[in-house]
């Protein structure tokens, strides 16, 4: 029981600043959603160069949250942000079934990195309010996410527009808090 109430007192009143870093390939939604987490809202982007950072509180929760370029001059630059990561978020598009072989590649190379060995990864499948997208589970299938055992993950179908599915991403990394 002490055990159970430490946990609790720890998620709900820490102020314990949590990294997450926000990676997918250029379009992907990745600025959308930071902003959807920050504001509940749709937020008019431009294409990231670089990286945002923003301080997200949710449910007394403190996330630091980057938000990293997904170009591909960009991708190289993505090491420079994991140390100290605690949760990555990679942010498919579920429409762009031609580049799913370039983030499933960019994806296992990341996995590998000593940086995230501890790190949780959350996959938004976004976009799924366009016709055709690829469902959460064939995203799945395609990037052979059962096979992961060293990464705690989740992936979650969500479309950043409307924030459908956005918080449900935030309650599985809130429940993996440790």
């Amino acid at each position: 029981m002490g055990m159970l109430m430490t946990k609790l007192w720890k998620l709900w009143w820490s102020n314990k600043e949590h990294k997450v870093i926000i990676v997918g390939l250029d379009n992907a939604g990745k600025t959308t959603i930071l902003y959807q987490f920050l504001t509940g809202e749709v937020v008019h982007t431009s294409p990231t160069i670089g990286s945002n950072v923003e301080e997200v509180v949710w449910r007394n929760i403190h996330f630091l949250m980057w938000d990293i370029g997904g170009q591909e001059s960009l991708r190289t630059s993505w090491s420079s942000y994991y140390s100290h990561t605690q949760f990555l978020i990679v942010v498919i598009d579920s429409t762009d079934r031609a580049r799913l072989g370039t983030m499933k590649q960019q994806f296992y190379s990341m996995l590998t990195r000593e940086d995230l060995t501890k790190a949780a990864v959350l996959i938004f499948a976004n976009k799924q309010d366009v016709d055709g997208a690829m469902t959460a589970a064939e995203i799945s299938e395609e990037l052979n996410l059962t096979s992961i055992k060293s990464h705690r993950w989740q992936i979650q179908p969500c479309c950043a527009l409307s924030g459908e599915g956005v918080e449900k991403g935030l309650e599985w990394i809130a429940s993996n808090i440790s």
